[in-house]
């Protein structure tokens, strides 16, 4: 069950909020254990530490050293733990090397919450699913995940903090595409876990909580990746209506694309439906000392400056950055 708090419209979309013991009592999985929903603080909900695109039917912890991994990425955790940021998703998703060992040792050595997945990566034609996938039916695969969230992650014992999925931007939706979502909004309803998945236009997006809804999963369990793909603001209208998170997530690699986006969310009331991350980093085995790591910081570096100079203030920034993320993957 969602607790939460949604201003859209210029008004309440929901009129539960969560009181300060509710949010203690919420519990958070991080690759550390878990700790309570209210001690988040400021999230990135979209990053990478490592990312490996051979495909599933090569990938393999055999193909970089995590010591090295370490060394690599454990100094851009301690650049921006000094803004402030004290949790980041991971969302590199399984078969693409998703690590929680790896994660576990940068938090630990850090001092950042790390928060790993569950599901399965299905755009990119399914490059990055495995064989049995294409077999299994939604329910099959749906009790993977939901064993990965009772038992831990293989044999790490590492819980997953969210559902992370993609899918193919097609209309209609590929069948297997469709029973990914399918397979999220069960776990989801049988765990609580929110549903992020890589998706990209709202044209994409509405058939992916077409099909929630239809299974009586409330959007608000639903985190629209990538929606800086969609032309039409319009369109983050309808979205927000219904309660979907729109995850502004590629600030790592540019910022004045967001800018218009951002101002027009808090013109239209719906700032409380955005996430922002960069979806930056990573060591890439593939390539010499894992290639160019991207840091996390431009939010606070190039975009805040920005924004602040049109009229954005600290209340906003903490409704960005701390208390929608608390909502969205909040969970009981």
């Amino acid at each position: 069950m969602k607790h939460s708090l949604l201003v859209g419209f210029g008004f309440l979309l929901l009129s539960v909020s969560c009181t300060k013991s509710e949010s203690e009592s919420i519990s958070f999985n991080t690759v550390t254990g878990t700790i309570p929903l209210d001690s988040m603080g400021i999230t990135l909900v979209h990053e990478h530490m490592l990312v490996d695109f051979i495909g599933a039917d090569s990938v393999s912890p055999d193909r970089y050293d995590q010591d090295k991994v370490i060394a690599k990425v454990l100094p851009y955790l301690m650049e921006v733990k000094k803004y402030g940021v004290k949790t980041i998703f991971d969302c590199t998703p399984s078969y693409l090397a998703k690590d929680p060992v790896l994660l576990k040792k940068l938090s630990e050595l850090s001092g950042v919450q790390l928060v790993t997945n569950t599901g399965f990566y299905g755009a990119v034609g399914g490059k990055y699913l495995p064989d049995f996938v294409f077999q299994e039916s939604a329910e099959e695969m749906a009790a993977r995940w939901i064993d990965e969230y009772e038992h831990g992650i293989a044999e790490t014992g590492i819980r997953p903090g969210f559902i992370k999925i993609s899918v193919n931007e097609e209309s209609p939706l590929r069948e297997i595409d469709a029973r990914l979502v399918k397979a999220a909004g069960l776990i989801h309803e049988k765990t609580g876990l929110t549903i992020a998945s890589h998706t990209g236009t709202w044209a994409t997006a509405k058939q992916e909580v077409a099909i929630l809804q239809k299974m009586e999963v409330d959007p608000l369990a639903f985190v629209w990746v990538h929606a800086q793909a969609e032309g039409d603001f319009q369109n983050y209208l309808e979205a927000a209506k219904l309660g979907v998170w729109i995850s502004l997530d590629g600030l790592g690699w540019s910022v004045d694309e967001y800018v218009d986006r951002l101002l027009f969310a808090k013109e239209q009331g719906i700032l409380g439906n955005i996430l922002i991350s960069h979806d930056a980093g990573w060591y890439d085995p593939a390539k010499s000392d894992g290639g160019q790591f991207v840091p996390f910081t431009n939010i606070f570096e190039k975009l805040m400056p920005v924004l602040n100079e049109k009229g954005f203030e600290q209340s906003d920034w903490d409704l960005l950055l701390k208390e929608s993320p608390k909502r969205a993957f909040g969970n009981d």
